[in-house]
């Protein structure tokens, strides 16, 4: 299925574009009698989209007590630590809605990494009652991109990139570049519904990359839902370097 590609001027708009595709998602799954399971991202860009869930009509209108959050990727420090995704989402927005604490499911930075992510990999067997070879499939998952082309913690280069049958691994790169846990595209791309959020200037070169540059591959460019619907959600700076021609074509996909 060919992605669906949202380019919007103003970058609030599409913050409240990725919380409305969370709302929508969660209540449609529960008018079904499900429960529904959605992956978050850390990083500065899904942090308004965070804070906006703690306020309405989001945080009434989202089926809390049947939602069930769980990481794409955190970095391997405490969760007391300012770059800890968990501990970031605390603040910005766990704290103030009505979600049971057993809805929720951090990835451990206090643990080995490689430990913690066979820990983490069972969590998500056990959640979605998976038999050998399964992957789960969540109802929805939030990506960013990194202006390095990297999404999750799958850095380019990275032997993680070529992972088939684990779920969960530890790595290290980025900024800060520290030992990270981090699905695997193979959960990434089981899900029914991913979302790529990406705002700013400074990842208007990869993002030509993505779209201009077919010799080139970039993690992000990985991302690719077996069954289910991608749809990036980008904004005018990010999106500036573009041809005008792509940036057309872009617009009536």
């Amino acid at each position: 299925m060919k992605p669906r590609i949202i380019i919007k001027t103003n970058p609030m708009e599409q913050v409240i574009t990725a919380a409305d595709i969370l709302a929508m998602t969660a209540i449609d799954r529960v008018k079904e009698n499900r429960l529904f399971t959605v992956a978050i991202s850390g990083g500065s860009t899904p942090r308004a989209m965070h804070r906006m869930l703690a306020k309405g009509p989001y945080l009434s209108d989202i089926p809390w007590k049947n939602t069930h959050i769980f990481w794409v990727d955190d970095r391997c420090v405490p969760q007391d630590h300012p770059a800890s995704n968990y501990g970031t989402a605390e603040k910005d927005f766990l704290y103030e809605i009505p979600l049971p604490r057993e809805n929720i499911h951090p990835m451990s930075g206090d643990a080995p990494p490689e430990e913690e992510a066979l820990r983490y990999e069972e969590e998500l067997k056990n959640f979605f009652q998976l038999e050998d070879n399964q992957f789960p499939i969540f109802d929805l998952i939030f990506l960013g991109m990194g202006a390095d082309g990297h999404t999750a913690s799958l850095f380019p280069g990275q032997r993680a990139l070529k992972e088939k049958k684990r779920m969960v691994v530890a790595v290290r790169g980025g900024e800060p570049d520290v030992r990270r846990l981090t699905m695997t595209l193979p959960v990434l791309n089981s899900a029914k519904n991913v979302v790529i959020l990406v705002l700013g200037k400074e990842k208007a070169a990869a993002l030509k990359v993505v779209f201009e540059h077919n010799n080139r591959i970039l993690p992000v460019k990985e991302v690719r839902p077996v069954q289910g619907d991608l749809t990036w959600l980008i904004d005018s700076e990010a999106s500036s370097l573009l041809s005008e021609k792509v940036s057309e074509i872009l617009k009536l996909i």
